[in-house]
């Protein structure tokens, strides 16, 4: 691994095994109280993976868990991540109005800034859900001053993605300012991309594949990718959840070896927080008049 390489963006998104979208039609969120949380052992664990491979990522976190485990969101700061925020209840974004979208994203942000003492202004939707439907968001995200977006996925899938969506790192030109989109990575297949970038992809595609597109985008395209995952992937014991068939497979496939393919990962490439990736492929974006507003 050359220091030459690019600095590609490790991210993790702090929710638990129960908040995921395949789940959210049997699993009400006023109920999410009443299921064992494991979101705090996962995520110490991601935290001590990624200590001994000395990387310091992104980690998008649900205000709902940060509102229920503070200090988790404070030893997540200690160890040197840049935070950014997931939402507050993981709600798909064309599911919401503009409004309620708003009103999601300033209370998840109130929460996490309240704890860190600090600006958060980097987001991912739940589910890469700012699709063609809610592309209205992104005006929203620079109107309450975030400078970064990591939720449009260049795929098709039957709950997210826009196929035709820029693959590198971009500035968006919003109505009242810039934003900064780090899409998902994937890898070209004539007119079709594979989604190479992490999550259940990861856990499917055999290790040597997932090296071989990432690899690719660092020497062939020279640029840097943008890895994700989630703790939950980090815990094979985790309760088995009631769901169909094609959601059962996406979340538990091959649970038991994702820590030891992030293990081959973390020694592969060079990787950072998304800002620090941002740097090299990107002008950084403009901040938007109202970006102060928020409280």
């Amino acid at each position: 691994m050359s220091q030459d390489s690019p600095i590609n963006a490790f991210t993790v998104d702090v929710e638990d095994y129960y908040h995921v979208s395949a789940f959210e039609d049997r699993i009400p969120r006023e109920r999410w109280d009443e299921y064992e949380s494991r979101v705090v052992p996962n995520t110490e664990r991601m935290l001590k993976l990624l200590d001994e491979f000395q990387v310091r990522g992104t980690f998008f976190i649900l205000g709902w868990v940060a509102d229920r485990h503070p200090q988790l969101v404070r030893d997540i700061q200690r160890a040197g991540h840049e935070i950014g925020c997931h939402s507050f209840w993981h709600r798909l974004v064309y599911n919401m109005t503009p409004d309620d979208f708003r009103e999601d994203l300033l209370q998840s942000a109130k929460v996490i800034e309240e704890i860190t003492g600090e600006r958060v202004t980097a987001y991912r939707a739940p589910s890469f859900s700012i699709t063609a439907k809610s592309l209205w968001a992104l005006d929203i995200l620079i109107d309450e001053g975030f400078r970064i977006d990591s939720s449009v996925f260049p795929v098709v899938h039957d709950r997210y993605g826009i196929p035709g969506a820029e693959r590198a790192p971009h500035v968006i030109e919003g109505q009242n300012g810039q934003l900064a989109e780090f899409p998902p990575s994937v890898y070209p297949l004539g007119k079709w991309n594979l989604p190479i970038s992490g999550g259940g992809y990861f856990r499917l595609f055999p290790r040597r594949m997932t090296k071989h597109c990432l690899g690719h985008i660092n020497t062939r395209e020279n640029r840097p990718f943008m890895f994700y995952v989630h703790p939950w992937e980090l815990d094979h014991e985790q309760p088995r959840l009631a769901g169909s068939r094609l959601s059962r497979f996406r979340h538990y496939v091959n649970l038991k070896h994702t820590q030891s393919k992030l293990r081959d990962l973390l020694g592969a490439f060079r990787f950072g927080t998304l800002s620090e990736s941002l740097q090299h492929v990107t002008p950084a974006p403009t901040p938007s008049s109202p970006a102060v507003a928020r409280q």
